[in-house]
């Protein structure tokens, strides 16, 4: 790969800028990275900007034929320095995304967590239209400490249907929301640092999953990438409107 991707802009200069090459110690590393480690320096090692840019890439191409499909990308970042980047990433482009906590049985108990969610849209409801009023006070008190769990739990899921896709910050801290994402065949994306292993997910992005700048470069690719999509999915709409304007007027 050249050092400049012109379809997604991917510099490995900008990635080393940005730290994305910084791995741990040498003493925590999986053997399963090997191949995407350069060199080790003052017993830290290094990642391979080259093929971490591949493998952005490749990711990069994969979830933006998800967003021109009309597909969701559930999006998930627990730990404090992810957290505000991607959900900010992810509101951007009207996907979903877990940032608080990841609760077992998110996916494969989705049923569970579809009625929770319809739960916090019915209080929602019960506020917007004054129902909520003419509870008790200490009822009103209760809904809303419910609904408050709810909203930092849930409130950035999809309450429809499972995503078509998972995309994960630090996979070994997620490890439960990659073992349910498998158990469904859900396709898993996630960037990897050197104490994990790249090869429990579909598309791996060998990087510094620490620092802040690289989860931002990374991100700002990846969201980049969905959003070429879904302009994709906008004009495909739009030509078919015109091409059979008689079609959309009955319908």
């Amino acid at each position: 790969m050249s050092e400049n991707n012109s379809r997604f802009n991917i510099k490995v200069e900008d990635m080393l800028e940005a730290g994305v090459h910084f791995g741990h110690l040498r003493s925590k590393w999986n053997p399963h990275m090997a191949p995407y480690i350069f060199m080790e320096k003052n017993g830290i090692h290094l990642i391979d900007l080259n093929k971490s840019a591949r493998k952005l890439e490749e990711a990069a191409f994969a979830v933006q034929n998800l967003a021109r499909l009309g597909r969701k990308i559930l999006f998930v970042a627990t730990k404090k320095q992810a957290k505000e980047i991607v959900q900010e990433a992810a509101t951007k482009v009207g996907m979903p995304f877990v940032t608080e906590r990841w609760l077992g049985g998110m996916l494969t108990n989705f049923s569970t967590v579809r009625k929770s969610i319809k739960k916090m849209s019915t209080i929602d409801k019960m506020i917007s239209d004054g129902t909520v009023n003419t509870l008790a006070k200490r009822e009103r008190l209760m809904l809303g400490r419910e609904r408050e769990k709810l909203q930092k739990l849930l409130g950035g899921l999809d309450e429809g249907r499972l995503p078509a896709a998972i995309f994960i910050i630090d996979i070994k801290k997620e490890h439960i929301a990659v073992a349910e994402a498998t158990k469904l065949g859900i396709p898993s994306f996630g960037i990897v640092d050197t104490n994990a292993n790249p090869n429990i997910i579909d598309y791996p992005i060998p990087g510094n999953d620490d620092a802040t700048k690289s989860i931002s470069y990374i991100m700002n690719v990846i969201v980049a990438a969905i959003e070429e999509g879904l302009n994709e999915r906008r004009k495909n709409k739009e030509s078919q409107k015109d091409e059979n304007p008689e079609k959309v007027a009955q319908a």
